[in-house]
């Protein structure tokens, strides 16, 4: 319709420069229908009575609109436009070969079939030739020369559509764009046609790729595939968990769940290891959307574990292969170095290091000041371990993974150790558990010392008032892992909810900006709620404060059973909260938890000396071990862009899990650290299937091309021959003719002689 009314397609108006063909007749005619005008409008002046000033005016615009429409054609507008030239310029098109091509949409034909059809070629269907097929391609070769490619993971040259086989395992938009880019950038190229659905799981970066397009003046014109939305269709979209963890830690997934078309239908989602269930959870779905879902279990075997978050295929589902995903967890049975600080004896202490005495992850190195410099040390590994008293260099202190700061006093501490226990929270990453008691927080004078900015809770006026308090989980409490007393989410609450009483001698009311509150203390007397429990990350690492003093009463009041567990599991996993992600000095980051066969991964490792001060140009090497025990030993080269880091790439040559360790020697020691990962085919292509509409428009603007449906295809053909980019020239495209103008001349005289005739004015 817009063509018929306005003679030219849409983006010969969005691209074309309005002018104006005036010739010097023009003002003559100009001032001719001028002074014809004043008599019509005088005359409306000189009616009778009976016409309203409004219906003066009415007919007088109408009577303008006329003359005005007259005139725009009289100066014979047109639109200058860049056109290329046919046949001179070549038109590069990228069709998307990955597996996501197969999947069928609502019509009941898939996306690869409506790649042949355009691009010509044999239907998935069946091996028959449609009698449009190539349409589209016929139409652009009339006027452009062709080149066609095939991506997947990258791009590949291809003479025919027949040759995609859309089997491939990754979509790598970026990368297939720039490959197309560098490798045509030598020739006349009007633009880049893109058919596909949107998908990109690829590592490229999309932001590099567009800057590259826009500089080589390229627009993008995407075709995109299938439906939006696939239904009925359930997806695990996302499982987060740690990427390592304790042997023996009761881990929680977060697990998203995209559906659609299944709302008020119930699933089960499970967790398996090596065909082991460890965990399980019944879910309602709701309406179309993301049901976020969490489960929870616990490993017992060290080594990498590969868990299967999966979900049972529904009837009739769109997409079964993206029911289940493959999350990769290090479980470790080494054991974490916890140094605990106590200021006075007191239960809080005894019962603390009861609760985890069994835990053989766990080492709780103690330090009680009995009296004026005399210390009790406990769980040390020798005579000379703290044999000093608190650490007074950061090499002692940083040795630990975590610190627990009982009921001292800050004035016990010198300034650098003030800052020492800050740095290493922030610096070296451990983890700091602050707990409440008489000489803790304000009480205990810690307001504006270097320790107070790493805490979690903004320090108020000491007031030595002590409060019972009743425990009260908030939201996010109730969500994590560590505050979990029982396998479901909602016992695990009614448990907290019963708990008795504790006391609280620290006024501390507010978390600071970016902390959570975990835990609230909701008075007994009625008073403001205080924060019972809160953490942040401070840096590297994560602080934590817990300010009551007397959590032991979780395990001795009269209300709690001789046979209850709370305060045991409570006190184990709130340490092993402290130290799960304390780094080492030498750590192993692995991008990428599965890759294809033969395709790199990056090894990046960091290292930092015993004050975890980053240290450059040591010789840091790895040992990979493939499913086949054979060991290959690779080095590691300093990135020279960042301190410490450490980077070198393997190819691993056949499917599998293998095993990476890196290594180097520090002085008389040799550091280590060990990941995973696996060599496999992932369905990746079959998450996110629908088509990502907002992707492809958004790289069609960014460079100046534009989008299109499959039903919107045969479009293109037309348009892009307004591109801007290659060989083109100027063409003129007249105006003054558009039937729109002719439509409007004749409303306007009808709206004249209608208003006219009923005011009987004929």
């Amino acid at each position: 319709m817009f063509e018929f009314l306005f003679k030219y397609r849409p983006v010969v108006f969005e691209r074309g420069d309005f002018a104006l063909a005036l010739p010097v007749l023009v003002f003559v005619l100009v001032l001719v229908l001028i002074g014809l005008l004043v008599p019509f409008l005088l005359r409306y002046n000189r009616v009778g009575s009976h016409l309203l000033r409004r219906d003066r005016w009415i007919l007088g615009a109408l009577r303008v609109g006329v003359l005005g429409v007259v005139v725009f054609a009289l100066f014979r507008p047109m639109l200058v436009v860049s056109t290329v030239v046919p046949r001179r310029n070549y038109l590069p098109i990228l069709l998307d070969d990955s597996r996501s091509m197969r999947v069928t949409d609502g019509d009941g034909i898939s996306r690869g079939d409506r790649i042949l059809e355009l691009f010509g070629g044999a239907t998935l269907a069946d091996s028959a030739t449609t009698d449009d097929a190539g349409a589209l391609r016929e139409a652009l070769g009339d006027r452009f020369q062709l080149r066609t490619w095939g991506f997947g993971s990258d791009a590949t040259s291809i003479d025919v559509a027949d040759e995609l086989r859309f089997g491939k395992q990754r979509t790598n938009l970026a990368r297939a764009l720039t490959r197309v880019r560098q490798e045509m950038e030598a020739l006349p190229v009007s633009g880049v046609v893109v058919v596909t659905d949107g998908a990109d799981n690829g590592d490229e970066s999309m932001a590099e790729a567009l800057t590259g397009l826009r500089a080589a003046g390229l627009p993008v014109y995407a075709i995109g595939l299938g439906e939006e939305r696939l239904a009925p269709d359930v997806e695990v979209r996302r499982v987060e968990i740690p990427r390592r963890a304790l042997e023996g830690t009761t881990v929680v997934a977060d697990v998203i769940l995209s559906h659609a078309g299944v709302a008020g239908q119930s699933i089960r989602l499970e967790v398996e290891d090596d065909g082991r269930l460890l965990g399980s959870r019944d879910v309602e779905l709701g309406i179309d959307g993301e049901t976020p879902v969490q489960v929870q279990f616990t490993l017992e075997d060290s080594g990498a574990r590969e868990l299967e978050f999966r979900v049972a295929p529904i009837d009739g589902e769109a997409v079964a292969g993206n029911n289940q995903r493959t999350a990769m967890l290090d479980v470790r049975s080494e054991r974490r170095k916890v140094l605990y600080f106590e200021g006075v004896p007191r239960p809080e202490l005894k019962f603390i290091r009861r609760a985890v005495a069994d835990d053989d992850n766990l080492q709780v190195v103690t330090l009680l000041r009995s009296a004026d410099e005399k210390f009790l040390r406990l769980g040390v590994d020798d005579a000379d371990e703290l044999a000093a008293g608190f650490p007074e260099t950061r090499e002692e202190l940083y040795a630990y993974s975590g610190l627990v700061l009982g009921d001292v006093e800050a004035s016990f501490f010198t300034h650098d150790q003030l800052q020492m226990m800050a740095d290493f929270v922030g610096r070296r990453g451990g983890g700091l558990l602050v707990l409440g008691g008489p000489h803790a927080f304000a009480e205990g004078g810690y307001a504006g010392t270097p320790l107070a900015d790493a805490l979690p809770v903004v320090l108020g006026d000491a007031d030595d008032t002590i409060v019972e308090v009743r425990a009260e989980l908030t939201r996010a409490g109730s969500r994590h892992p560590a505050m979990r007393l029982a396998p479901e989410q909602r016992s695990s609450a009614e448990r907290w909810s019963t708990l008795p009483p504790l006391t609280m001698r620290n006024v501390v009311t507010r978390v600071k900006p970016g902390a959570v509150s975990l835990v609230t203390g909701r008075p007994e007397d009625g008073s403001d709620p205080r924060v019972l429990l809160a953490h942040q990350r401070f840096g590297r690492g994560t602080s934590i404060a817990f300010t009551a003093q007397d959590s032991w009463l979780w395990q001795m009041h009269a209300e709690i059973t001789l046979e209850d567990q709370t305060h045991e599991t409570l006190w184990k996993q709130l340490l092993r909260w402290v130290v799960h992600d304390s780094p080492d000095r030498l750590e192993l980051d692995l991008a990428e938890e599965t890759v294809l066969p033969n395709e790199p991964v990056t090894l990046r490792a960091n290292l930092d000396d015993e004050r975890f001060l980053a240290v450059n140009s040591a010789d840091v090497r790895a040992t990979v071990i493939g499913p086949d025990g054979v060991a290959i030993e690779t080095r590691l080269d300093w990135t020279v862009e960042r301190d410490g880091e450490y980077e070198a790439t393997y190819s691993p040559s056949e499917p599998g899990l293998y095993q990476v360790s890196v290594h180097t020697r520090s002085g008389d020691a040799e550091v280590a650290s060990t990941g995973y990962f696996r060599a496999g085919q992932p369905e990746l292509e079959a998450f996110g299937a629908g088509r990502r509409t907002e992707l492809l428009k958004s790289l069609a603007e960014e460079t100046g091309g534009g989008f299109y449906t499959y039903e919107e295809a045969m479009g293109l053909a037309a348009d892009i021959q307004y591109s801007e980019s290659g060989d083109t020239v100027r063409e003129v495209h007249p105006l003054w003719d558009m039937p729109i103008l002719l439509l409007l001349i004749g409303l306007l005289l009808t709206a004249e002689w209608t208003v006219r005739n009923r005011k009987d004015l004929a």
